[in-house]
């Protein structure tokens, strides 16, 4: 199979109060968006990266990430205000040739080989999948009152994750249908989802965590200790 991968990274740091753009926060010396695209990089089935970033970043992208870090088959695209603008525009940008389409957020650096080949695997079998974990905390569903109506079996929830992985076609469709419409979308796969189209469900990692925190940076800088994680942890 031939697949790219798109990565939504023009996102601010506001929620976790930093000047510095989120992608480019860096963590033990590198650039989270760094440590994400590297992952993607080094599989085998991914033959191009598209990184979508803000308007006034693509050269700094550009210079300090693809080409400081040596990412292979990369290209970068000016992303948009909101992260589905953003898949949108890299959407455009694939190549004839490539036949699935993963998306994956660019500040989701623990992402790994495994997850990835899963995530490809079922999208040739069901034309999509997603990446996701149970829900460890008990939910309560209430009314605009504030006040409790029932408690849902948790069983039945998972936290989605990306990578979320798709036939070209049928993302394209549902981006070409739902796109300009005004609904609130927050993953990609609820687009395929308004198609009538039910993507598999992989089981992912809690460790695949999206850093939007201070928390979560320091939850990175725990995870990066792993001396079996090569990648990571490579001085590059």
């Amino acid at each position: 199979m031939r697949v790219a991968a798109i990565v939504p990274s023009a996102g601010k740091g506001t929620r976790i109060k930093s000047r510095i753009e989120k992608p480019y926060i860096k963590i033990n010396g590198k650039p989270i968006l760094a440590r994400t695209l590297l992952r993607l990089s080094h599989n085998s089935n991914i033959k191009e990266i598209i990184i979508a970033v803000s308007p006034n970043r693509v050269r700094r992208a550009q210079r300090d990430i693809i080409n400081r870090y040596g990412i292979r088959n990369a290209k970068v695209v000016r992303g948009g205000k909101e992260r589905i603008d953003s898949v949108a525009r890299a959407l455009e940008s694939v190549s004839p040739d490539i036949g699935y389409v993963l998306i994956h957020d660019g500040i989701r650096p623990f992402i790994d080989d495994a997850l990835i080949n899963a995530c490809l695997k079922a999208a040739m079998k069901f034309g999509a999948a997603v990446a996701g974990v149970p829900v460890k905390p008990t939910l309560k569903i209430t009314g605009k009152d504030g006040r409790i109506n029932h408690t849902p079996d948790r069983r039945d929830f998972w936290e989605a994750q990306t990578p979320q992985v798709f036939k070209r076609d049928l993302i394209e469709k549902a981006y070409k249908k739902f796109y300009k419409r005004d609904i609130n979308i927050t993953d990609d796969s609820m687009l395929v989802e308004m198609m009538g189209i039910r993507p598999k469900i992989i089981m992912g990692s809690y460790s695949n965590i999206k850093i939007t925190t201070r928390e979560d940076l320091e939850l990175a800088k725990l995870l990066l200790k792993n001396p079996n994680d090569k990648i990571q942890n490579s001085k590059k």
